[in-house]
């Protein structure tokens, strides 16, 4: 039994034809519409990038017990579950968060990885090549990243330099070696569409609306402000489109080898994402420090099943958590782990399938989200402060350097729960960027309001999504602060 992921990052649902665009040109993501099963339903939870990460691994989640960090000692691995079970793992990315300190010990679960560099702000090529770039769009996001990025593109002059596209070909290679061979999963990971979009000519050439020069292709995380324009959205998400149509083409290189070599019959198949993007939807761009509207959390999704028996599309509610219980499920491995997720193989064999009747999502310190396939209700925290929050770990690590002695200074040791896997853990107070508590809650009907325009004002709907939250928060052992954070504890 073979399996293949094909992991893109920042990939929106609004921006594929598959699901309604009629304007972005993605025919090779349209192909999937006969190849795969489209989820209609299909959620991320912790967010953003390693968080996420982590739910592939754990089938867990952890966005209200850990901001973004390493694997942690107590976390299980689904790829070092299955290396145990005779299954190679093998992982290509271009995701050079994998290579900082707080995502390093996720990629050293599989059997062997191969990495490519210069991805966003990569630390990578000396920051002297970046002198004199002409792109100066006063829209940009600004700062050492934006220096590291133009740097790197140094070496990514033409497109087959440019690390996703080195990433699918370094796929399509393992597939080459493997495609007779038995008892694999491969996971290709690329890293765009994902800010900045960098992205050749060619692309752009596509959309007319895209410049010729200093183009705005870094947005600043935040609302929108004064100073940008509807042109200036209208701009960005054309440089946007521009990288998902690039991303269609090498997409496009793995159907094709997919089809010549006969692997849809044999081969489960999984194209997806972490999380979407803002481009000035909701008045707000970027993704951690806005709430979690559809834009970001509601995610494309496709799986191709040997054994399916729905058609080309499932209504199923299901999220990122559901995957590595799938993978489990696919390999006739029992799974013996205690995960909030569910394997999707059932909802590919009947239409009749609930894996979840309420899902949860959120990012640390932010929204904590509840969303039972009508009602979406967005907890914001009660406290101007934001606060309290305390993480649950073993590990220091941030994204690029350590957490900082104020933190540790107020660690305390605690007994084993059911995130630790009973391992003994240091709690510790910590602080957040994002300012939830000047939101407000936030509760919509996704049925009758699925653009989330108008909130309402429903206080008995609003009580019962609180008790659905507790419920699962209870379930999940979340910290106490929690509960404090977000007003739901005296």
């Amino acid at each position: 039994m073979r399996a293949i992921m094909l992991m893109f990052d920042t990939l929106s649902k609004d921006f594929l034809s598959n699901y309604g665009n009629d304007w972005i040109q993605t025919p090779n993501f349209d192909r999937l519409r006969e190849k795969t099963v489209t989820f209609d339903n299909f959620y991320g939870g912790s967010m953003p990038c390693m968080p996420a990460r982590r739910e592939l691994h754990t089938g867990r989640y952890n966005f209200m017990h850990r901001m973004w960090g390493q694997l942690e000692p107590f976390d299980h691995s689904i790829f070092d579950v299955l290396q145990q079970n005779g299954i190679y793992c093998h992982l290509v990315t271009d995701h050079s968060h994998y290579f900082e300190d707080g995502g390093a010990t996720y990629h050293n679960r599989y059997s062997t990885w191969e990495g490519f560099r210069g991805q966003e702000g990569d630390r990578w090529v000396p920051r002297k090549f970046a002198e004199g770039h002409a792109e100066t769009n006063p829209l940009n996001k600004q700062g050492i990243s934006v220096e590291q990025h133009f740097a790197n593109r140094t070496r990514q002059v033409d497109e087959n330099e440019m690390s996703s596209v080195q990433t699918i070909q370094a796929g399509l290679d393992f597939l080459k070696e493997y495609k007779k061979e038995d008892n694999w999963f491969l996971q290709i990971e690329c890293f765009d569409p994902h800010e900045p979009f960098f992205v050749p000519e060619k692309y752009r050439k596509l959309y007319e609306d895209c410049p010729n020069e200093s183009p705005y292709f870094w947005p600043k995380y935040g609302r929108v402000t004064d100073d940008i324009s509807s042109d200036d959205l209208i701009e960005l998400q054309n440089e946007y489109a521009a990288l998902i149509a690039m991303c269609d083409h090498h997409l496009g290189k793995v159907i094709d080898f997919l089809e010549t070599n006969q692997m849809w019959q044999d081969t489960l198949v999984i194209i997806n994402t972490d999380h979407g993007f803002l481009l000035g939807e909701h008045d707000w761009l970027g993704k951690n420090v806005a709430p979690m509207y559809e834009e970001i959390i509601h995610l494309p999704f496709f799986i191709s099943y040997p054994n399916a028996e729905v058609d080309t599309h499932t209504s199923v509610l299901s999220q990122t958590i559901d995957i590595p219980a799938t993978l489990l499920d696919y390999f006739g491995i029992a799974n013996e782990l205690d995960m909030d997720g569910k394997s999707l193989l059932p909802a590919l064999k009947s239409k009749e399938t609930v894996l979840h009747d309420e899902i949860i999502f959120g990012t640390n310190g932010g929204h904590v989200n509840i969303y039972d396939g009508k009602y979406v209700y967005m907890r914001a925290s009660v406290d101007p402060s934001n606060g309290p929050i305390t993480i649950q770990t073993l590990n220091y690590a941030m994204l690029r350097g350590f957490i900082n002695k104020e933190a540790l200074d107020t660690m305390k040791q605690r007994k084993g729960n059911r995130f630790t896997n009973q391992y003994p853990y240091t709690e510790i107070e910590v602080s957040t960027y994002i300012d939830s508590y000047s939101v407000g809650h936030l509760l919509f009907d996704l049925e009758e309001d699925p653009q989330q325009l108008t909130p309402l004002d429903n206080p008995d709907v609003e009580e019962r999504m609180i008790q659905k939250l507790i419920k699962i928060m209870d379930r999940i052992e979340v910290p106490e602060s929690e509960y404090i954070r977000l007003g739901l504890r005296n």
